[in-house]
């Protein structure tokens, strides 16, 4: 695609959302982005910067912002959805009635929908007219390095090849390799939960664990996505690759992670509601650890490190408490 044939709309302008817009017009891609910050429009329409993240980046001429989602979505060759899990079903809704069923869809949020627990690609298909031609993107993908070109790596997963192909073709870059998939579950699951794996590798390192904490953690968290992805009939390699491990290891040790910088306030008496308020940014991980958990007593699978956080985050546990409790369950094999 080139600048002369349409644009795409980019739907949520927080950091992951305005990376992407960033990249596409790197590559001479018309983009219009939609956020409800008049100020921000501003910041990127004049100045052609974020005015609240991704700082001293340059937004190319081919980018522009509006808070009218209607202009963002008619017209577009395609769409990027990159909002809040929690608000993906209701921005569905308002994109809907200006939607063409041509127009192939890319989600980034990376979570289930709160109110049914439900896969956030079973809400839009159910939400669009356009079911067949829905994406997922997730990989180890912090805005603040795509955005500045260093190397990275993503997988794009589609029911319809011709649909993640697609979006392979229009984000590719050679700093930024695109990879697909047909499991859509395996890569929506792997996202959820990763977060959530992300907190506790916080708590963790709040409490002032280690390293050997630290990988623990992340293996055995991966573990228990492994058995939730095949429980909910998604590919276990899925969880070796970009979606899985890759993502969950550079979310659970991360600098630029969110949910484990917010699990390391919270083992030292801080809040969600504090964290949330002071860095503008939503902690997928709490909200994951309420739907997953779910998700995962439905199909009888068994998530101690998951539901560990949820205890510490939405129950009222002691954090010193829930973590003996952790490691001292019954021995067993690994596999």
């Amino acid at each position: 695609m080139n600048a002369e044939s349409g644009h795409i709309g980019v739907i949520g302008a927080g950091s992951w959302g305005s990376a992407i817009a960033w990249l596409l017009g790197q590559k001479g891609i018309r983009v219009r982005l939609w956020t409800r910050d008049a100020e921000l429009v501003e910041s990127i329409n004049i100045h052609h910067q974020h005015s609240l993240f991704l700082e001293g980046i340059h937004f190319a001429d081919m980018v522009d912002a509006s808070t009218d989602i209607a202009a963002v979505v008619q017209g577009a060759e395609s769409l990027v959805l990159v909002t809040p899990s929690s608000v993906v079903a209701q921005i569905s809704t308002q994109i809907a009635p200006h939607l063409s069923s041509e127009t192939p869809v890319v989600l980034l949020s990376k979570g289930l929908d709160f109110e049914s627990d439900r896969l956030l690609l079973d809400v839009l298909g159910q939400n669009l007219s356009n079911s067949q031609r829905l994406a997922v993107l997730s990989g180890p993908n912090h805005a603040e390095e795509v955005s500045k070109g260093m190397p990275s790596a993503t997988v794009i997963a589609s029911s319809d090849e011709s649909t993640a192909r697609y979006f392979q073709e229009l984000l590719a870059t050679p700093n930024f390799r695109v990879y697909t998939s047909n499991d859509t579950v395996g890569v929506q699951l792997c996202g959820a939960a990763k977060n959530i794996i992300a907190i506790a590798c916080g708590l963790a390192a709040g409490c002032g664990y280690g390293d050997n904490t630290l990988a623990m953690l992340m293996t055995r968290g991966l573990a228990e996505i492994s058995r939730l992805v095949q429980a909910c009939g998604g590919q276990q390699q899925t969880c070796m690759g970009l979606a899985g491990m890759g993502d969950l290891v550079v979310t659970c040790i991360s600098e630029h992670s969110r949910n484990r910088s917010f699990g390391i306030e919270l083992a030292q008496g801080g809040s969600l509601e504090a964290y949330q308020a002071r860095t503008h940014m939503v902690v997928e991980g709490a909200l994951a650890c309420q739907t997953v958990t779910k998700l995962a007593n439905h199909h009888g699978v068994e998530m101690p490190i998951c539901k560990l956080v949820y205890e510490i985050v939405w129950g009222n546990g002691n954090l010193t408490e829930e973590i003996n409790a952790l490691v001292t369950r019954s021995l067993k094999a690994e596999f």
